[in-house]
């Protein structure tokens, strides 16, 4: 998929995976990227203005919201679906609104972004749908079950969606990276990738066509043992979480 001189998406831009994805599609080429997220604001100085960056209000949850997001950016050809949540703790004592949080985001949201901007991807004359998913998507991170449970219900809804897409010009592609050094993992204790290493993965395999992109070294670590036998990485992250390493 050609990325110079494409107008992109990105969700969940204010920092993290989202910011690294803006900074990488514009050192590309793109001609412009909407940067959205529930508080447009520069994450360090100088982001907000760097040429052809479009920074956008956008709550994924909000139904009219992501509609007004599609009616602006009306000439959109490459979508990443990057915004996401993530409840850790007990699944048992979680509360219930807390996991339903993270599925509103991680599996709704991505829902809704899809139905809204895929005829207008189609209407630009095709392009791609990129959702930014996780490892936990293959299995369960017992200290974060409702994230996982809701990156699982969006990795088969990439499934669906390539199947429907795809006669109508527009690819669906999906990331699975491990841990990364983000603010939604500060308060974890293991090795974490870096975002921006993490984002030109991303990229590499979006302009290589890849429908799954495994972007760094834990993710493709993960992605081989859940080839070999999903259960051997099952039990290697409950593992973890007995060992108190989640």
């Amino acid at each position: 998929m050609e990325i110079k001189d494409c107008i992109a998406f990105v969700t969940g831009a204010n920092g993290g995976i989202g910011s690294a994805l803006v900074s990488e599609l514009l050192r590309r080429g793109v001609r412009r990227v909407y940067a959205a997220s529930r508080s447009p604001r520069a994450e360090t100085p100088g982001t907000a203005e760097a040429p052809g960056r479009l920074p956008l209000l956008l709550d994924v949850v909000d139904s009219s919201s992501v509609s007004s997001a599609a009616r602006l950016a009306h000439d959109v050809t490459l979508l990443f679906n990057n915004a996401g949540s993530m409840t850790r703790g007990s699944l048992l004592k979680t509360k219930l609104a807390d996991v339903r949080g993270d599925m509103e985001a991680n599996f709704f949201g991505t829902y809704q972004m899809v139905r809204a901007f895929a005829g207008v991807i189609e209407r630009n004359g095709g392009g791609g749908i990129v959702n930014i998913l996780s490892v936990s998507a293959w299995a369960s991170s017992p200290d974060a079950a409702g994230y996982s449970a809701s990156k699982a219900a969006a990795h088969s809804l990439t499934q669906s969606l390539r199947a429907e897409l795809a006669p109508r010009g527009v690819a669906v592609l999906a990331a699975y990276p491990g841990p990364v050094n983000t603010p939604m993992t500060r308060d974890l204790e293991i090795p974490k990738a870096d975002p921006n290493e993490v984002a030109r993965s991303i990229v590499d395999g979006v302009e290589n066509d890849q429908e799954d992109i495994v972007p760094d070294r834990m993710s493709r670590q993960a992605a081989d043992a859940w080839r070999r036998d999903p259960k051997v990485l099952e039990r290697q992250f409950a593992s973890l979480y007995s060992a108190g390493t989640m």
